[in-house]
C-alpha cells in the first residue's frame, strides 16, 4: 500500500492534458449520452445488492475500489492502453481483442463487453474507426479509437476509469437505492483510486492481465441465474 506521500506523487503525475480536439472527442465518446447502452448493465452489482454485500455508500465505495484497483477495470485499462498503442496495427488489435474476451469472468461479462464495444464503434463511425475485428470488447474499441485519433494515452485511461465508475454508481443509485448526492460523493471519493490505477497500468504488459476481485467476478456469474433482474449483467 503506497504511503500518503507516494499517493500524492502518483496523483500529481497523472494530471495530464490533451489537445482541444482530442479532449472534445474524449468527452463525447465517454459521455453518458453516448449510445453504448451502458445504463443496462450493472457488472454484477445487482446480485451484490440482493445479497446485501452492497447496501450503502460505504460498501459501494469498498466494492468499486476493489474492482478498479484489482479487478476488471484494471484489466480493461491495460487492454485499452495496448489497443491505443496498436491503433494502426490490425493484427495486433485482433490479438488484443481476443485476449480481452478471454479475460471476461462469465457469459454476461463477455456479452457486456461485446455489446458495448459494438455500440460504441457504430456510434463513433462518424469520426472514422480503425480496422477492428467484429467481436471487439468495449475497452479495446475505446483505446483503438483514441489511438487512431492521436488522443493522449494517460488522459484516455483516466477518463475510461472515471466513466466506468460513474456507470456503476448510477446503477447502484437505482438498485440500493442511494441518493444522487451520495452517488456523487462516492465518485469524488474514488478519484485517488482512479488516478492511482490509471498510473499503475502505464507500464503493464499483456502478461499482467487478470485480477483478484473474486467477489465481483462471482457476482457477475451469479447474476446469470438471478430470479428478478433489472439489468442485463
Amino acid at each position: 500500500m503506497p504511503t500518503p506521500q507516494a499517493r500524492v506523487i502518483i496523483i500529481t503525475t497523472m494530471i495530464m492534458t490533451t489537445d482541444p480536439v482530442g479532449l472534445m472527442r474524449l468527452l463525447t465518446w465517454l459521455s453518458p449520452a453516448f449510445p453504448t447502452g451502458a445504463y443496462a448493465y450493472s457488472h454484477g452489482l445487482e446480485w451484490a445488492v440482493e445479497t446485501q454485500d452492497l447496501r450503502d455508500s460505504a460498501t459501494l465505495l469498498e466494492w468499486l475500489s476493489a474492482v478498479i484497483e484489482h479487478g476488471s477495470a484494471r484489466t480493461d485499462t491495460i487492454l485499452l492502453r495496448h489497443a491505443l498503442r496498436a491503433a494502426n496495427d490490425p493484427s495486433a488489435l485482433r490479438d488484443i481483442a481476443e485476449l480481452g474476451l478471454a479475460t471476461a469472468a462469465g457469459r454476461e461479462r463477455r456479452d457486456e463487453a461485446l455489446a458495448q464495444g459494438k455500440a460504441f464503434l457504430r456510434a463513433a463511425a462518424g469520426w472514422g474507426v480503425p480496422e477492428l475485428p467484429e467481436d471487439t470488447p468495449y475497452s479495446v474499441a475505446v483505446g483503438a479509437m483514441a489511438g487512431a485519433h492521436g488522443i493522449d494515452e494517460d488522459s484516455t485511461a483516466g477518463a475510461y476509469l472515471q466513466t466506468f465508475a460513474s456507470t456503476l454508481i448510477s446503477a447502484a443509485v437505482r438498485l440500493v437505492p442511494l441518493g444522487q448526492t451520495t452517488g456523487l460523493q462516492t465518485l469524488a471519493a474514488l478519484e485517488p483510486v482512479i488516478l492511482e490505477t490509471a498510473a499503475a497500468t502505464k507500464h503493464a504488459t499483456l502478461d499482467d492481465l487478470g485480477g483478484c476481485a473474486f467477489r465481483s467476478d462471482l457476482a457477475a456469474m451469479r447474476h446469470e441465474t438471478q430470479y428478478t433482474r433489472l439489468f442485463r449483467s
